[in-house]
């Protein structure tokens, strides 16, 4: 799908990445983006539409759905982490992952897939994760959820090839956002890992691997567990 000339919508488009994305967007020539907050005051990018969106809402979304009827390009960017860990924290804090990473977005694709449709098929771009293919036990929620909504974004994928809709899977993994701020090492800059997004969304890619750190660990995930958690042999992590 060619972004010149596009109408796009961006969840989470308030700060971090999601407003990295709409800089990108702009600046690859989309016509107008609409950008997704749940408060779209927060919104600062001039040249926008900011739009009231929760996507843990049900209302909320189908609203955005229904103003937003010109969309060719959803990103799904909005997220959240509890930092919940595989065996001290509570359960809903794993709820509160799949709500948002995986119900959300998933509510969000269904209330656009028609949108889409009658404008052509246009695409879908779903923020996922390193965590996608491999997991922390401090980060297990967000990591489970994460590769749920993988599997969910392959299903769409294949579900709406037949109407044109282009399904692209980005895969990142820390970024040099506030959600990341407490986690140390190396992190990747959301503005360059929007503008690689954009521009394969641009060309067509069904993958976009961001950085290093998802080339590495994809890479390792036909040699089994021994080679994604090297740590269980006494050898420093992948992530």
């Amino acid at each position: 799908m060619k972004i010149q000339g596009s109408a796009a919508l961006v969840t989470g488009a308030n700060r971090g990445l999601g407003e990295q994305f709409v800089r990108a967007l702009l600046e690859a020539g989309a016509a107008k983006v609409y950008a997704g907050a749940r408060d779209p005051g927060k919104v600062t990018v001039p040249g926008t539409v900011p739009v009231a969106l929760d996507i843990t809402d049900q209302e909320s979304v189908q609203a955005a759905a229904e103003q937003a009827q010109d969309v060719t390009l959803l990103v799904n960017n909005a997220g959240s982490t509890t930092r919940a860990h595989v065996l001290t924290s509570d359960l809903d804090s794993f709820r509160k992952e799949f709500e948002t990473h995986v119900l959300g977005t998933l509510a969000m694709c269904r209330a656009f897939a028609p949108v889409l449709g009658r404008n052509g098929g246009g695409a879908i771009v779903n923020v996922l994760s390193v965590l996608s293919w491999v997991s922390v036990p401090a980060s297990a929620g967000y990591a489970a959820a994460k590769s749920a909504e993988w599997s969910v974004t392959n299903a769409l994928r294949v579900a709406l090839a037949e109407q044109g809709t282009q399904v692209t899977a980005v895969h990142v993994s820390y970024l040099a956002t506030e959600m990341a701020a407490r986690i140390p090492g190396p992190k990747a800059d959301p503005a360059v890992v929007a503008r690689t997004a954009v521009d394969g969304v641009d060309a067509g890619l069904d993958e976009v691997l961001a950085d290093d750190v998802s080339r590495q660990v994809e890479a390792a995930l036909a040699a089994g567990p021994e080679a994604l958690y090297p740590q269980l042999s006494g050898g420093p992590p992948l992530v």
